[in-house]
C-alpha cells in the first residue's frame, strides 16, 4: 500500500509540472502532443486522488475495528471511556490519517506539546513502560534513588556527612557543648534526551498482529536507557548529567603491575575505605561483566574463590551473587581495567540520586518526504532526567595502577 504522504507529493509534482506547461504554451495553439502531455498529467493527479481516499477509507475501517477490539467489555468508545494506551496505538499506527472522533479521544489521552518541543506527551501508562524498559538496560537505576520533579527548574539537593560527627559526657548541672551539622548542596539538574529518529516500514506499523505500543516504546526506550546510563554511570556534569564514576573519591588504587587486574588485598582495603555506616545499609560492587570474570578467578589467602556463586547463576535463579560477601551490580558503562582506569566502584548506591522530570516523556510520529519516499514512517522520543550523587564518601572506587 503506498504511503498517503507520497501520493500528495505526486500530486503536487504534477500539477507543478501541468502549470508549467500551461505558462509555456500560453497563447500558443496546443500541439496534440502538448494535449496529450496535459491530459497524462490530468489523469495522474486525478487516480493518484483516488487512491489516496481509498487507503483512507481503509485505514478508517481498520482503526474502527482496532478502537472496537480495544474498547472495555460492555462499554462504547466514548471520548471518555476510551483506553489511553489504545488511543497512544491508534496514533502510532495512522498519526494524523483519522477520524474527527478519533482525533478527540488522542489529544484527550496525549497532551500536546510544542512539536520543536517534543511531540505529545505520553500518558502516565506509556510513561512507565518507558521507565521499566530503562531499568533493564545498565543497573544504575535499579540501585538509585530515582526521585520526580514536577518542574525541571535547577534543583540543589541539601546533603550533610555525619560519619565524624560524636556526641560527648556532660557533667551535671553542666551544659552542652555546641556542634553545628555543617550542610552542603549538590546540583542534580536535568537535561533533556532524545532518542534520535527511527525509521520503520509503514506496513509494519500498519499490521495489526504487532503490538505498535510495545514496539515503538522499546525501541526508544532501548536507545534512551544506554545514553542516561551511561551518564548516570561516567557522566562529567559538563553539559550532561554527573555519574557515580567520577563524583566518588578514590578508596583504593592498585598496586604497581596491576593494570588489567585486581588483587584480593586491593579489594578488602576498598571495601574497609567506605565508612562502616554505610557498609551497613546495602552496600555493593559496580563494576562490568569482564571485570567480573577476573574477580571469579582470585582467591583468598585461605585459597578459597572471594566470588561466591548464588542461585542466579544457575538455573533456577533467586540468591544473588557475591564478591567477598557483597552483592554486584554488572554495569558495563564501567571501565574496563586499563591503566588508571576507574573500574570497580563500592559503597552505598542509594546515596546516588537519579532525578526525572514528571510529565516530560514524549514521542512524535514523522510522516514528512524524508521518510514518505522510503515507505517509512519515523518515531522519536524524549525525556528529561538529570543525576548526582549526594554523600562522595558513600561510594569509593577502585583505580588501576598506572604500570
Amino acid at each position: 500500500m503506498q504511503n498517503i504522504q507520497a501520493l500528495r507529493e505526486k500530486i503536487a509534482n504534477l500539477a507543478n509540472q501541468a502549470k508549467h506547461l500551461l505558462a509555456e504554451k500560453g497563447d500558443q495553439t496546443w500541439s496534440k502532443e502538448d494535449q496529450a502531455k496535459f491530459d497524462g498529467f490530468a489523469n495522474e493527479i486525478e487516480s493518484a486522488t483516488a487512491q489516496i481516499k481509498a487507503i483512507e477509507k481503509m485505514r478508517d475501517i481498520d482503526a474502527d475495528k482496532f478502537f472496537e477490539n480495544a474498547a472495555p467489555s460492555g462499554k462504547s468508545l466514548s471520548n471518555d471511556t476510551i483506553d489511553a494506551v489504545a488511543a497512544v496505538a491508534l496514533y502510532l499506527r495512522h498519526g494524523n490519517n483519522v477520524t474527527a472522533e478519533q482525533a478527540i479521544a488522542i489529544r484527550n489521552a496525549m497532551s500536546t506539546t510544542t512539536p520543536a518541543e517534543g511531540g505529545y506527551t505520553v500518558p502516565s501508562e506509556i510513561a512507565a513502560m518507558v521507565v521499566d524498559a530503562m531499568k533493564a538496560f545498565g543497573g544504575m537505576r535499579e540501585v538509585s534513588q530515582i526521585i520526580s520533579t514536577a518542574g525541571g527548574n535547577a534543583l540543589n539537593y541539601p546533603t550533610s556527612d555525619g560519619t565524624s560527627e560524636v556526641g560527648e559526657i556532660v557533667a551535671e548541672n553542666a551544659a552542652a557543648t555546641g556542634a553545628d551539622i555543617t550542610f552542603g548542596t549538590v546540583a542534580v539538574n536535568p537535561y533533556k534526551y532524545s532518542s534520535k529518529k527511527i525509521a520503520l516500514p509503514v506496513e509494519l506499523i500498519q499490521d495489526s498482529a504487532i503490538d505498535v505500543v510495545a514496539f515503538v516504546v522499546n525501541r526508544l526506550a532501548t536507545r534512551l536507557a544506554r545514553i542516561t546510563n551511561q551518564h548516570y554511570t561516567t557522566g562529567t556534569g559538563s553539559s550532561q548529567p554527573f555519574g557515580v564514576m567520577g563524583r566518588a573519591s578514590v578508596g583504593k588504587t592498585g598496586t604497581t603491575g596491576q593494570t588489567l587486574t585486581v588483587t584480593y588485598d586491593d579489594l578488602i582495603d576498598l571495601i574497609h575505605s567506605v565508612n562502616s555506616a554505610y557498609r551497613g545499609r546495602g552496600a555493593r560492587f559496580m563494576l562490568r561483566d569482564t571485570s567480573v570474570a577476573v574477580i571469579r578467578k582470585l582467591k583468598d589467602s585461605a585459597g578459597r574463590p572471594i566470588w561466591n556463586p548464588g542461585d542466579n547463576e544457575s538455573i533456577s535463579g533467586g540468591t544473588p551473587s557475591t564478591i567477598c560477601g557483597y552483592p554486584y551490580t554488572v554495569n558495563d558503562d564501567v571501565a574496563a581495567m586499563a591503566a588508571n582506569a576507574r573500574s570497580i566502584a563500592f559503597g552505598d548506591f542509594s546515596q546516588f540520586v537519579i532525578r526525572d522530570v514528571a510529565g516530560s516523556t514524549s514521542l512524535r510520529r514523522f510522516d514528512d518526504s524524508a521518510f514518505a519516499l522510503n515507505g517509512q514512517v519515523g518515531f522519536c522520543g524524549w525525556t528529561r532526567t538529570g543525576s548526582n550523587l549526594l554523600d562522595t564518601a558513600a561510594v569509593k572506587v577502585y583505580v588501576n595502577s598506572a604500570t
